[in-house]
Protein backbone atom coordinates (compact mmCIF):
# COMPACT_ATOMS: atom_id res chain seq x y z
CA UNK A 1 0.00 0.00 0.00
CA UNK A 2 1.22 3.58 -0.83
CA UNK A 3 2.00 6.34 1.57
CA UNK A 4 1.08 8.67 -0.66
CA UNK A 5 -2.36 10.67 -1.30
CA UNK A 6 -4.26 11.28 -4.40
CA UNK A 7 -4.49 14.73 -5.12
CA UNK A 8 -7.89 16.06 -5.12
CA UNK A 9 -10.18 16.99 -8.02
CA UNK A 10 -11.41 20.07 -8.59
CA UNK A 11 -14.77 19.02 -7.95
CA UNK A 12 -13.94 17.35 -4.84
CA UNK A 13 -12.34 20.52 -3.55
CA UNK A 14 -15.36 22.61 -4.43
CA UNK A 15 -17.63 19.61 -2.71
CA UNK A 16 -15.94 20.95 0.62
CA UNK A 17 -17.50 24.20 -0.03
CA UNK A 18 -20.52 25.47 2.11
CA UNK A 19 -23.21 27.38 -0.05
CA UNK A 20 -25.85 29.36 2.08
CA UNK A 21 -28.61 31.06 0.04
CA UNK A 22 -29.68 34.80 0.50
CA UNK A 23 -33.39 35.33 -0.03
CA UNK A 24 -32.73 36.72 -3.39
CA UNK A 25 -30.51 35.94 -5.88
CA UNK A 26 -27.50 37.81 -6.46
CA UNK A 27 -26.89 37.27 -9.90
CA UNK A 28 -30.37 37.68 -12.31
CA UNK A 29 -30.52 37.91 -15.66
CA UNK A 30 -31.93 40.78 -16.77
CA UNK A 31 -35.96 40.59 -18.32
CA UNK A 32 -35.49 40.09 -21.89
CA UNK A 33 -31.10 38.90 -22.40
CA UNK A 34 -32.38 34.97 -22.05
CA UNK A 35 -30.73 34.86 -25.65
CA UNK A 36 -28.38 37.79 -25.99
CA UNK A 37 -25.17 36.17 -27.17
CA UNK A 38 -22.58 37.53 -24.66
CA UNK A 39 -24.95 35.77 -22.11
CA UNK A 40 -24.13 32.57 -23.88
CA UNK A 41 -20.32 33.30 -23.14
CA UNK A 42 -20.89 32.71 -19.39
CA UNK A 43 -21.90 29.31 -19.91
CA UNK A 44 -18.33 28.56 -20.97
CA UNK A 45 -16.52 30.60 -18.97
CA UNK A 46 -18.26 30.15 -15.89
CA UNK A 47 -16.11 27.86 -13.35
CA UNK A 48 -18.51 26.52 -11.24
CA UNK A 49 -20.94 25.50 -14.27
CA UNK A 50 -23.48 27.70 -13.39
CA UNK A 51 -24.90 28.48 -17.01
CA UNK A 52 -26.43 26.17 -18.99
CA UNK A 53 -29.03 26.86 -22.28
CA UNK A 54 -32.56 25.25 -22.54
CA UNK A 55 -34.08 23.85 -25.46
CA UNK A 56 -35.66 27.32 -26.63
CA UNK A 57 -32.00 28.87 -26.91
CA UNK A 58 -32.41 30.50 -23.49
CA UNK A 59 -29.77 31.28 -21.08
CA UNK A 60 -30.40 30.06 -17.19
CA UNK A 61 -28.73 30.43 -14.12
CA UNK A 62 -28.89 28.29 -11.06
CA UNK A 63 -27.05 30.36 -8.50
CA UNK A 64 -26.70 27.08 -6.19
CA UNK A 65 -22.70 26.68 -5.57
CA UNK A 66 -21.57 30.03 -6.97
CA UNK A 67 -17.77 30.71 -5.84
CA UNK A 68 -18.94 34.73 -6.27
CA UNK A 69 -15.48 35.41 -8.83
CA UNK A 70 -17.24 37.63 -10.97
CA UNK A 71 -16.68 36.11 -14.13
CA UNK A 72 -19.51 36.16 -15.75
CA UNK A 73 -19.74 39.62 -14.46
CA UNK A 74 -16.79 40.49 -16.75
CA UNK A 75 -17.86 38.58 -19.53
CA UNK A 76 -21.28 39.54 -19.74
CA UNK A 77 -21.44 43.35 -18.64
CA UNK A 78 -24.11 45.23 -16.59
CA UNK A 79 -26.65 45.64 -19.51
CA UNK A 80 -26.81 41.49 -19.10
CA UNK A 81 -26.66 40.42 -15.17
CA UNK A 82 -27.69 42.12 -12.21
CA UNK A 83 -24.52 41.14 -10.07
CA UNK A 84 -24.72 41.86 -6.53
CA UNK A 85 -22.64 40.05 -3.53
CA UNK A 86 -24.60 37.74 -1.27
CA UNK A 87 -25.51 39.32 2.27
CA UNK A 88 -23.48 38.97 5.07
CA UNK A 89 -23.66 35.52 6.23
CA UNK A 90 -24.73 34.12 2.60
CA UNK A 91 -22.72 32.85 0.01
CA UNK A 92 -19.78 30.48 -0.50
CA UNK A 93 -17.74 29.48 2.22
CA UNK A 94 -14.79 28.17 1.35
CA UNK A 95 -13.32 25.36 3.19
CA UNK A 96 -9.98 23.88 2.23
CA UNK A 97 -8.81 20.39 1.85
Amino acid sequence: MSDTLEPMGLKAKLGLDVFKADKEPHIKIKAGKEKDPRLKQAIVVCPAGLYTENSEGEVELSIDGCLECGTCRIVCGPEILDWQYPSGGSGVQFRFG
